[in-house]
């Protein structure tokens, strides 16, 4: 990306520090942000090779090497944001790789500026 156009997903050092710790058991992960039901807006954390990501699916973009993608519904939802990927105590969702580790992923997201959405075209 150039230094004009805001990333659409980042993540906060304790998200980065989760994430690491995670690819030491699992070094090719991926991250996909439904609206579904269940575990709602937590942004799921998968093995890359155990998920598949569908045709309507976004990819926002990376977190340190990590693809972070989100349902097509969502990004119509979400277009004017960034995702910002942070961690709470707590339990992941069921099949996310942070569950079981007493942290888990919760999405944040920050309202781009009216210049940062021009740059995003």
């Amino acid at each position: 990306m150039t230094e004009d156009v805001p990333p659409r997903v980042t993540a906060t050092e304790a998200a980065r520090a989760l994430i690491a710790e995670i690819r030491k058991d699992h070094p090719e992960i991926l991250f996909h942000q439904s609206g579904g039901c269940c575990d709602g807006s937590s942004p799921m954390c998968y093995p890359a090779g155990e998920f598949t990501v569908g045709e309507r699916d976004v990819k926002l973009g990376e977190v340190d090497g990590v693809p972070v993608y989100i349902s097509a519904s969502q990004f119509e939802a979400w277009k004017h944001t960034q995702l910002i990927l942070d961690v709470v105590p707590g339990r992941g969702g069921m099949f996310s790789l942070d569950n079981g580790r007493e942290l888990r992923f919760l999405s944040r997201a920050r309202v781009f500026t009216e210049a940062e959405l021009a740059a995003l075209g």
